[in-house]
């Protein structure tokens, strides 16, 4: 009988070895139970497709930064029309680049003093800018080119409503589209603090 019984619990301990889930102490059996796997959870990913350790994940695209507005402002406070000439050729050259390389731009062009003479169609009689042979057979092209900067390529015209008032010329002899501004210098320094390159035409 002890015989018989004894060979029941070898075969049963044989089994339960043989599936790992048995371990004998002293002859007694005790059932073990398998621990599962510890669940292998996928990294948290951050809002730019890094885990948490700032390591960047498969499948993360990195993103091409977004092109800067190209910001430029002309001074004009000369009175020489072949200077202006020049600088409308120039504006001409940077926003047809601009435009070439589909590259967002501001562009701006402010009148103080001298300068004013080209956004009116008055001879200002004795002042300082007044009308000579020269500005008088270039104007009309000058003006022109100004509206075409304005009106083809967004170019924003300003003037000095300071030096308006110096000269006494009424408001409605400056041209039209060119933008009143309180003081040209002021507003010159205001655009540079926003990023705006500054360039004028020697």
């Amino acid at each position: 009988m002890f015989a018989t019984l004894s060979r029941i619990l070898t075969l049963a301990a044989a089994a339960l070895l043989v599936t790992g889930c048995v371990m004998l102490d002293g002859g007694a059996m005790h059932a073990t139970v398998a621990k599962p796997a510890a669940e292998i959870k996928p990294a948290a990913k951050t809002d730019d497709g890094r885990d948490a350790g700032g390591r960047a994940t498969q499948g993360a695209v990195a993103e091409a930064p977004a092109p800067q507005l190209a910001k430029v402002v002309w001074h004009v406070d000369f009175a020489d029309p072949r200077r202006l000439s020049a600088m409308i050729q120039n504006v001409n050259n940077m926003v047809s680049t601009y435009q070439g390389t589909f590259q967002e731009y501001d562009v701006r062009v402010v009148f103080i003093a001298g300068g004013l003479r080209f956004v009116t169609e008055d001879k200002l009689a004795r002042t300082p800018f007044a009308e000579d042979k020269e500005f008088r057979k270039l104007r009309p092209q000058l003006i022109q080119r100004l509206n075409q900067l304005r009106e083809l390529h967004n170019v924003k015209l300003e003037y000095c409503e300071l030096t308006r008032e110096a000269l006494a010329l009424p408001k409605e002899k400056i041209i039209p589209g060119v933008e009143p501004v309180p003081s040209g210098v002021v507003r010159i320094a205001e655009l540079q603090a926003q990023g705006f390159a500054y360039l004028k035409v020697e």
